[in-house]
Formats: structure tokens, sequence, C-alpha cells
């Protein structure tokens, strides 16, 4: 049986290569981000933070988390 479960875990476990903002924000934020080609810090910015608030995911608390992060990177929305 543990030989199973082992192998079930070690498939389940495979990384995903779009890790932006894995941590930051939850998942369907990074998802809708994800949907709109967005998978970078560079891209981000040339968003409004209106144009992402309309997004699925970003509420109040995934909006301040990104934007703290985006001001730790020295970026920011597009006015």
């Amino acid at each position: 049986m543990a030989k199973c479960l082992s192998s079930i875990c070690a498939v389940s476990h495979v990384a995903h290569s779009n890790d932006f903002l894995y941590g930051i924000i939850a998942i369907p934020a990074r998802r809708s981000l994800e949907r709109e080609k967005i998978d970078s810090l560079e891209k981000l910015s040339d968003y409004s933070e209106q144009e992402i608030r309309q997004l699925r995911g970003f509420g109040k608390n995934a909006m301040e988390k990104l934007k703290n992060h985006m001001k730790e990177h020295h970026v920011s929305f597009k006015n």
C-alpha cells in the first residue's frame, strides 16, 4: 500500500512551469493573470489597477498583496 501511495504522491507533485506570483496571491487570481497572458511584473505594469481588479479572484486581499509585491520590486500599474 505504501508503495502505491508514494507513486501517487510523486505524480501529484509535478512542478508547474509558471511560478509567477506563486505564494503571493491565490490560485484563482494567478489563473486569471495566466488567461490574460500576464506572466511577469513588466507585463502587469501595462495594465491599470482597475483593469486587474475586474479579473476573477482579485478582491481586496489579492490586490493588497499584489500591490505590496509590486512596490517591493519598484513596479506600478499604468495610470
